[in-house]
């Protein structure tokens, strides 16, 4: 799959998400469905910080700020961008990224989405010039270059689009 075929099926997903937020309250958009499960609110927080911080990562790949390896992802990070999906286990997000999920108003959303849209639209050119060797450290997965990442953004917003639906589906079982 080409790097614009992925950023395509990247930004249909963020459609989604855009179509999802029209469609929920703000009360709604801030409720934890029970203790311990984010909200909408820190769903999409957490979404668009970790991709954010993904953009950077492709960034430096780009410019050649990053390590220059042949070393290949680990075993686990391969499988899941061959695969497409995270294992079937509930995994929690890395510390480091867990503690800058915030809640956030569906406007904050909004400007979150659009914002990373621009973002990656910016990079798009420049990425099929970049090296593969141009790698950067995922904290759990091991070195990624410029394709890697964005396969890993694109499998990592579809998962959380599907951890949406389960919040939706605890929410309407609570009323």
């Amino acid at each position: 799959m080409s790097i614009e075929q992925m950023v395509a099926q990247t930004f249909k997903i963020i459609d989604r998400y855009e179509q999802f937020l029209t469609q929920v309250t703000e009360q709604d958009f801030q409720v934890n469905p029970t203790v311990g499960v984010w909200s909408y609110s820190e769903v999409i927080s957490h979404i668009f910080t970790a991709n954010h911080a993904c953009l950077i990562a492709i960034q430096n790949c780009v410019q050649g700020k990053a390590i220059e390896s042949r070393e290949p992802a680990s075993i686990s990070g391969r499988l899941i961008l061959f695969f497409g999906i995270f294992p079937p286990v509930k995994i929690k997000a890395p510390e480091r990224i867990a503690a800058m999920v915030k809640k956030i108003t569906k406007e904050e959303a909004q400007i979150e989405l659009q914002k990373f849209r621009e973002n990656l639209m910016e990079l798009l050119p420049k990425m099929e010039q970049a090296s593969p060797t141009q790698k950067a450290k995922h904290p759990r997965l091991g070195l990624f270059n410029v394709r890697q990442w964005l396969r890993f953004i694109q499998i990592h917003t579809l998962h959380h689009e599907k951890q949406l639906y389960r919040v939706k589906g605890m929410l309407e079982k609570s009323r």
